[in-house]
This record gives structure tokens, sequence and C-alpha cells, in this order.
């Protein structure tokens, strides 16, 4: 009797202890193990990490380290890291936390416009992905990468259509590269290709006229006016006389890419620069900018008028008045400068 008591003891000792066991293997794997108060929070896991690396990394959104470490260890997940971006949720557990981080590298918005130089491009990509700023530019500018495809250090930038992206955030700088490539060809359908020989004109000039029409006039329903006005002189081998052209020339003599420049002077127009049209016939020999595609379709479908010029509207700001012969649009000037000159405004 006394040796079964001690049997049924040791039977319930040992379902307890079972149970006790159970419930932590359970709760280690299956119950939540957030620490933080938003709904979510977003991992990025770098290439070549190791599991030291991402456990260092989710350590700030968990409850218990320990016990992450453990469950991940007997999923096989420390011998299985993979870069990328994760969401991991409020109330997550261990369980659904490595199963997140082992398949679910989410893509990332990856998004730019308006980089006065490929330099500036790669910084503003730099912030969204993992590659940095060094092996993007080097991507971008690579010599044979360019050659192959007809590009030059001066066109490069032509070939980023500003927009929103997908990506996955641990893309490199080389894939990066390839798809904006592939983006460049779709945007360049065969119903844009025609429009862009229709007017003589090469991907790479419109893009680049394209530039010089966004810096005129940030108001888009006035945008193929202005468009119209250079073709016409484009069409007529007129010099196309923009200050935007000017303003990035002297910038790019002077290597000061911040210089703010709110009045183009007259010793500005002698810059001897192969983007100063003021000095030279036809179309720079690349883009001074990167325009929006409402300018590239600006472009593309300009309006159709006998305008050779334009100038600020100081009745209208935000839009200008045109011309059609060189009296009228002196006139326009004067007010202008009249205009200017009382604000004040030197440079």
């Amino acid at each position: 009797m006394y040796i079964k008591k001690i049997l049924l003891l040791i039977v319930a000792i040992g379902i307890v202890i079972g149970g006790v066991f159970a419930y932590t293997v359970y709760t280690s794997i299956f119950s939540d193990n957030t620490a933080f108060n938003n709904d979510r929070a977003h991992l990025y896991i770098a290439t070549g990490s190791a599991f030291n690396d991402v456990v260092a990394d989710l350590s700030p959104l968990l409850k218990d380290e320990d016990s992450f470490i453990t469950v991940a260890e007997k999923k096989g997940y420390n011998d299985n890291v993979r870069p990328g971006h994760y969401i991991i949720k409020k109330g997550m557990s261990n369980n659904e936390i490595i199963n997140t981080i082992r398949i679910k590298n989410t893509p990332v918005k990856v998004a730019f416009n308006n980089q006065e130089r490929l330099q500036d491009m790669a910084g503003r990509v730099a912030t969204q992905i993992e590659a940095d700023s060094i092996s993007l530019i080097t991507a971008m500018l690579d010599t044979n990468f360019l050659r192959e495809h007809d590009f030059n250090n001066d066109t490069a930038l032509t070939m980023y259509i500003p927009n929103s992206y997908e990506f996955f955030w641990n893309t490199s700088a080389e894939d990066f590269r390839a798809r904006m490539l592939s983006e460049y060809k779709k945007f360049w359908n065969a119903t844009r290709l025609a429009k862009a020989e229709a007017l003589n004109l090469t991907p790479q000039e419109v893009y680049s006229i394209a530039a010089i029409v966004q810096k005129e006039t940030a108001k888009t329903d006035e945008r193929p006016r202005v468009a119209g006005v250079y073709l016409n002189r484009l069409r007529d081998g007129i010099k196309l006389d923009a200050d935007p052209t000017v303003i990035y020339a002297v910038k790019r003599e002077k290597k000061d890419w911040d210089m703010v420049i709110k009045r183009v002077l007259y010793k500005d127009l002698e810059v001897d620069s192969p983007y100063n049209t003021y000095r030279n016939r036809g179309i720079p020999p690349g883009p001074i900018f990167m325009p929006d595609v409402t300018a590239i379709q600006a472009v593309l479908n300009p309006e159709k008028h006998n305008y050779y010029y334009f100038v600020a509207d100081v009745e209208n700001f935000g839009y200008h008045k045109f011309a059609k012969t060189l009296s009228q649009h002196n006139a326009n000037s004067a007010a202008y400068r009249r205009w200017i000159n009382n604000k004040g405004i030197n440079r």
C-alpha cells in the first residue's frame, strides 16, 4: 500500500512537471512576445547578417529574448538568416516572428523626382534601400553599362523615370540599375517613341528639353505651351536662350550645387559651358534636372502656336507672358525687369 502511494505520487509529480514543461514550451512558442506599443514594427536585416545580429536588432522589440533564441534554434532559423525588410505585428508569438523573418520579405516604396544630378539621385535612393550611395553611383556611371545601352555620363540621368516603385529593401545597386533600365524601356513604348520621332528628337533629348520646361514653369497646365516655344526655336535653328541652363552651367562651373540664383545676370550669359544655351545652339548634352513625367508628356504633346519668347507675368504669378515677336517680348521683359528691380532682387 505504501509503495502504491509513492508510485502515485511520482506519477502525479511527473504529470505536474510535464504540464509545466508543456505549458512553458507552448508559451515560448505561441504566446505574445512583442514589447512595442504600435501596431507594427519594421525590421531591416542587412545582407550578410548573422543570427546574433538579428537578435540584437530584434531585442528592443521582444519581451523575452531568450525564449526567442530557443525557438529560433529549434526551428533552424539561426542557420538560415535571410536579409530584407520584415514587418513584425504587435502580439506576434516567437513562432510567428520566426516564420515572418524567414519568408515574408516585404517590398518598400522607392520614390524619387526632381534630382539635379545623378549623385543626388544616388543619395536619395540610398535612404530607401540597403545599397549605399557610393555603390549606386558606381553602378549608375559604369562605363561599360552606359556604352552598352547608348548612354554616357551626360545622359545617364535620363534613364531614370521619376515615379514610385516597389523594391525589396535588400536590392543591390546593380539590381536597382537593371530595374530602372527595364522601367525606362517600358516608359518609352511605341506610342511615345513615335511622338519623339515625329519631333525629330530622341528620348534623351525629350528628357533634356522637359527638364528645361519644368524649370521654367511649375504650372503643369502651362508646360505644353512652354514646350512649344522651345520646339519652335529648335525647328527654326534659334538658340534656346533658356535661363535654367545658364544657372546649371554656373553651378557646374563653380562646382557649387547648393548655390541659389534667383536672377540671371548678363555676365552669367557668358559662362563657357556646353550647357549654356545662350552661347550654344541646340539641346544641351544632357538634362539639367530630373523632370516630372508631366513635363516629358508636355514635350511629347506640345501646344502648337507661333510663340518664340516668354517672360514671367508679374500680374499672374507663376505664369508667363508669351510673344511672337522680339519687339513684343522686349516690352514684356521691360515690365518684368522693373518689377524685379523694385523687389531688390540682385542675384
